[in-house]
């Protein structure tokens, strides 16, 4: 570790004080994506912090996360998948994508010997995927351990499975419980899966350069398998990852210059529980927006803040885009209303909302 890194990882320490942490995850890494520009988030994923007890804290505890029912089905159905060496997987990949797999060769990186650690697993996954990159062979690669550098510290990765040597390429392969009917599946959960297939694809990409291989060897594309029409059966599709790929890099690239955003906390603050937390959070800016209500355990108190200050970005960043860099309900009111001479630059915008005001009051009365 560089002297650079030392003095964020000790500085991040700091501002993270007794606060309880949390493990980064390909789940929690792709959520830095929902909300690149918000610093709050930023800086207490940086700093390994668990948002649930902070919410908590400020009283605005968190009201999503997964069912235990949607848990053991997601299991269950995983289990299904990749049971018997991932004959059904081979199937899917097959039969109805037509991948070319004359050969098949199964790990199961779950444990080594009795050693589970995280570090030793990496270590034995990173052997082995060198070894089939040399020889050629070796094809599926069960409960894998990848690594990403989050802010200068390392976050462990287990991506479902690694196929390998599919047209001379890795693949990452994501399995999800939910539904596809007709070839058609909800977008945001296909986008979910999609944002996390990326983070596995960029750890893979970064194991790949350690062993001294061309990062595209590893496939933009992932494999999603899924049930099929609400029934216990898989179905598989590609996902081209290319858009999630750039913006989790940019996203992990500015983590890696959190430092910057460490002269925004006032001097001996930290995110420890108690009296001065509420101060703490406070003073460092927010970007809230809707979408955050289903990504971060802080939105609810955001959203409180938000409003509290008459922010426009309560009503979502497509409105927020239409007023133009108007950033307070008082004025847009004051605006639609006539009561407010706008700038010359927002003359047009005010133009517009005087209309949706006429619009609104023909509408009601």
């Amino acid at each position: 570790m560089t002297l650079a890194h030392k003095s964020l990882t000790n500085r991040l320490d700091e501002l993270r004080g007794a606060a309880p942490t949390s493990r980064h995850n390909a789940r929690t890494i792709a959520a830095l994506t929902a909300n690149p520009g918000c610093a709050r988030r930023a800086l207490l994923d940086a700093a390994a912090v668990d948002k649930t007890v902070i919410a908590r804290e400020l009283g605005f505890p968190p009201h999503f996360g997964q069912s235990p029912f949607a848990i053991t089905r997601g299991n269950s159905f995983e289990a299904m998948v990749k049971s018997h060496g991932c004959a059904e997987l081979l199937r899917l990949l097959r039969e109805e994508l037509g991948l070319s797999i004359p050969e098949v060769g199964y790990h199961d990186l779950a444990t080594v010997g009795d050693n589970a650690t995280n570090s030793i697993r990496y270590q034995r996954t990173k052997q082995l995927l060198g070894q089939a990159l040399s020889s050629g062979q070796g094809t599926l690669f069960d409960h894998p351990m990848l690594r990403l550098e989050i802010a200068g510290a390392t976050a462990y990765l287990e991506p479902d499975v690694v196929a390998l040597q599919i047209g001379g390429k890795f693949y990452v392969v994501e399995i999800k419980s939910f539904a596809i009917v007709d070839g058609q599946a909800d977008p945001a959960q296909v986008a979910s899966a999609a944002r996390q297939s990326a983070v596995y694809v960029l750890a893979m990409r970064e194991l790949l350069r350690e062993l001294g291989y061309s990062p595209d060897d590893v496939a933009h594309e992932s494999i999603l398998v899924a049930a099929r029409d609400f029934t216990n059966r898989p179905v598989a599709a590609k996902l081209d990852l290319r858009k999630q790929l750039a913006v989790i890099g940019r996203q992990l690239s500015r983590l890696t210059s959190i430092d910057s955003l460490l002269d925004l906390v006032p001097a001996g603050a930290s995110f420890t529980p108690g009296e001065g937390l509420s101060d703490t959070v406070s003073a460092i800016p927010s970007r809230y927006a809707p979408e955050c209500m289903s990504s971060c355990e802080l939105a609810f108190a955001c959203r409180a803040e938000a409003r509290a200050q008459g922010s426009v970005d309560t009503l979502g960043r497509g409105v927020c885009d239409d007023l133009g860099g108007i950033d307070n309900l008082d004025t847009v009111l004051a605006l639609a209303e006539g009561t407010l001479e706008p700038a010359p630059e927002h003359a047009d915008i005010a133009e517009m909302l005087r209309q949706a005001q006429t619009l609104r009051l023909e509408v009601a009365g």
